[in-house]
């Protein structure tokens, strides 16, 4: 059911709908390199497929997978020689060029830049994070999204109704339910809901007295298995799933925060990594708001790794959802960042001699310690006496917020501020 003309495909309008300057490229055959960026099944193979049959150019296919550097230096020499003795373009295209490491990439660049082929790399990956930066600089990426479900299913319908190259000929019917669960089981992937389909079918009693075939809901929930969630643990989606969980906490959303630890959880993530970027965000955005939220994602880590998994994943919902609901403030984060750049700026005072401990009479001859004020033998505890270097004596860097907690520290501070203010006026 693979589509042979750019009518056929499904899908991807934005670069592919009659006008738009892909299209146009591929159909006066003057395509340059491109990277096709998209998830399984959008149709990147599918498109340089079409390309092949459409162009005039020498038409070569390349497995990341299969293919090493000594293949690709013999297609590259050809390439040249082709285009010196009959001026004839060559299109390679290299299937999950995301696999190919940095050294095989670079070998490709001396033709690309030449202009002996034209590259067509299709991958899985950002190609921000696994294509050579000097490659992408000479390519146009072009990104192919998921299908949705109203897409999906016009490739099911075809499929069943296609007598040479889909199912048309079993005699089958598939129920409207069927259908509409067999696209939203695929999440995007058009390959995934074929696969499915005919698995489905051929395992779909006959009618008696029809003797036709016949799939419903149920048959086909017999024949679904666990869905394996879209995931991939060191690329771009580990990155934007983490992101995801990490702002619906900052935005006080526990649904949403509940959702995405599950899809990373049910996908095979690390429990371990999520809560340790739950002892992140506890600081970062919760930090004296509520102080009890680094408690509790310490906790949920301490859980998740005494009882693994899957049990652990309450222990990890459970953080998660009190985080997204916990007050917020940034005020800690903020007070390390301000003082983090002082300390690399400005220049790197001495502790001051007050601060110093004094363990031997040589410190206590140099005044080490000398001046220093115990709090505890003052007044209300707190005493009068500068603890940062003198250039840096005024500098504010902790400043908590009126949220949770934080409004019970502002209230101290400013209270200890005015103790301050009101021994200096009676001296």
């Amino acid at each position: 059911m693979r589509p042979r003309t750019l009518d056929e495909v499904v899908g991807q309008d934005e670069i592919l709908a009659p006008g738009k300057p892909l299209r146009e490229t591929i159909e006066r055959d003057l395509l340059q390199s491109i990277i096709l960026w998209g998830p399984p099944g959008t149709g990147k193979t599918t498109l340089a497929r079409i390309i092949a049959d459409m162009t005039q150019a020498q038409f070569v296919p390349f497995s990341a997978v299969l293919a090493g550097i000594k293949e690709i230096k013999e297609v590259m020499a050809a390439a040249q020689l082709r285009r010196r003795s009959s001026r004839r373009r060559t299109i390679v295209f290299v299937d999950e060029i995301h696999r190919f490491n940095k050294a095989q990439q670079d070998a490709f660049l001396p033709r690309v830049e030449s202009g002996d082929i034209v590259l067509i790399g299709a991958t899985t990956e950002n190609p921000s994070f696994e294509v050579n930066a000097a490659l992408l600089s000479r390519s146009k990426v072009f990104v192919l999204q998921p299908l949705d479900a109203a897409g999906i299913e016009t490739i099911l319908r075809r499929a069943l109704t296609d007598r040479d190259r889909g199912l048309g000929a079993m005699e089958i019917t598939v129920t409207d339910e069927a259908r509409a669960a067999i696209a939203r089981f695929a999440n995007g992937d058009a390959r995934a809901a074929l696969n499915l389909l005919e698995f489905a079918a051929t395992a779909a009693p006959i009618n008696p007295e029809t003797m036709v075939r016949e799939l419903d809901l149920p048959q086909l929930e017999q024949s679904i298995q666990r869905r394996a969630l879209l995931y991939d643990k060191t690329g771009e989606e580990h990155y934007n799933l983490i992101s995801a969980l990490h702002k619906s906490m900052r935005n006080s959303d526990p649904d949403a925060a509940v959702y995405w630890i599950a899809r990373m959880l049910e996908a095979g993530e690390d429990p371990l990594y999520i809560a340790r970027r739950m002892i992140r965000f506890a600081s970062e955005d919760i930090g004296n708001a509520d102080p009890q939220a680094l408690v509790v994602a310490v906790a949920a880590k301490d859980a998740a790794h005494f009882i693994g998994m899957p049990e652990g994943n309450n222990a990890l919902a459970q953080a998660a959802i009190y985080l997204a609901t916990a007050p917020k403030s940034n005020a800690v984060y903020m007070a390390y960042n301000d003082a983090a750049a002082d300390a690399h700026r400005e220049a790197a005072e001495p502790v001051p001699l007050h601060l110093r401990n004094a363990p031997t009479k040589l410190m206590k001859d140099l005044n080490y310690g000398k001046d220093y004020q115990y709090a505890h033998d003052e007044q209300d505890a707190i005493a009068d006496m500068g603890c940062l270097p003198p250039s840096l004596a005024d500098r504010k860097y902790y400043k908590p917020t009126e949220r949770g907690f934080e409004k019970e520290i502002k209230r101290r501070l400013e209270g200890w501020d005015t103790i301050k203010k009101n021994r200096k006026k009676g001296e």
